[in-house]
């Protein structure tokens, strides 16, 4: 609503945003220096419910989630704007559009329900063992509109890990000679590299091409630049309870790489029990161009084993976030 007046942080912590989006800010907090860090955010948050705010939206990622709940901001709600590189966390929205339209139906309605979601950040011991596998930080009250915020990632059991090597070796008998295939995070896609033979990124892309490593821990310009349109695939897997396949945690497959791939840019690989934990929810795609997440919608094959595929559908939450 065009001059609502709203609560936030001065410049570039808060105050721009507002005022590009038409509204009026009240600034109750100026951090002590222009170069900000995570306490800054601490003690903006701090700040923001201390001056009455009844939702608190912020921009960011895991990281940024774990200094908000370190603001312990109570009863105040929040709730996240995804865009890190790691969104494992339970009180993000699933698109900035549906932040968006959960901060509208709040004002419109007075408030939602909320519930306690869990704040996780990756262990980075596990990490260094090539696990990407969550830890708890702490929690946070998040307002509840039913199919507009994420669920939190789940942690991979071990005795998935016999499940997943018969996926990875799926996607291995699928692929061609000559063809460059960008190998996307997590556990899954990484055992794709172990049975590879080549040593993988654990939340980076890597790239290879005839069973070989072309490049390691690639940036999305140089993936760029080793497209090779008609020969070229993203092989990715799905988060855990989340469902997310693009837009959380592998920002380098972005939607300038998966449109210079051209059709049919991806390889989905992921164990049936962790489709089966999605509980009936569809995939997810948020590459920030509603046009391609558009065409990604629909129905996508996600390999299961040497031999076993499943037909799951795909939506892209941005469309869902449009009031």
């Amino acid at each position: 609503h065009p001059g609502t007046p709203v609560l936030t942080v001065v410049g570039p912590m808060g105050e721009d945003a507002v005022r590009s989006a038409g509204l009026v800010p009240v600034i109750v907090h100026h951090p002590a220096s222009a170069s900000t860090d995570g306490g800054d955010t601490t003690r903006a948050v701090e700040a923001l419910a201390g001056a009455g705010a009844t939702l608190v939206l912020f921009t960011g990622g895991d990281g940024t989630a774990r200094d908000v709940a370190d603001a312990r901001p109570g009863e105040t709600a929040v709730l996240g704007i995804p865009a890190g590189v790691k969104m494992y966390s339970a009180c993000f929205a699933l698109s900035p559009t549906v932040a968006g339209a959960v901060a509208v139906r709040w004002m419109d309605r007075g408030s939602l329900p909320t519930a306690e979601r869990e704040v996780l950040d990756v262990d980075e011991d596990g990490v260094r063992d090539g696990r990407v596998d969550p830890v708890l930080h702490g929690t946070v009250t998040v307002p509840i509109d039913p199919g507009r915020t994420q669920a939190r990632k789940t942690a991979t059991a071990v005795s998935e890990q016999a499940a997943i090597r018969a996926a990875a070796t799926g996607v291995v008998d699928r692929m061609e000679d000559g063809f460059t295939y960008f190998l996307g995070p997590g556990g899954t896609v990484g055992a794709v590299a172990t049975l590879l033979g080549v040593p993988g990124t654990p939340l980076g892309v890597d790239v290879v091409r005839d069973g070989e490593l072309v490049l390691a821990d690639a940036s999305e310009r140089d993936l760029l630049d080793l497209i090779v349109p008609g020969t070229t695939k993203a092989v990715l897997t799905i988060i855990g309870g989340q469902g997310f396949l693009l837009g959380r945690g592998n920002q380098q497959i972005s939607a300038a790489v998966l449109t210079l791939i051209g059709d049919d840019p991806v390889i989905v690989v992921a164990t049936e029990k962790k489709l089966v934990g999605l509980g009936g929810r569809p995939l997810l795609v948020d590459t920030g161009d509603p046009d391609l997440d558009g065409r990604l919608a629909g129905h996508v094959e996600v390999v299961t084993g040497p031999r076993t595929a499943s037909l799951y559908a795909v939506i892209a939450p941005e469309s869902e976030g449009r009031v």
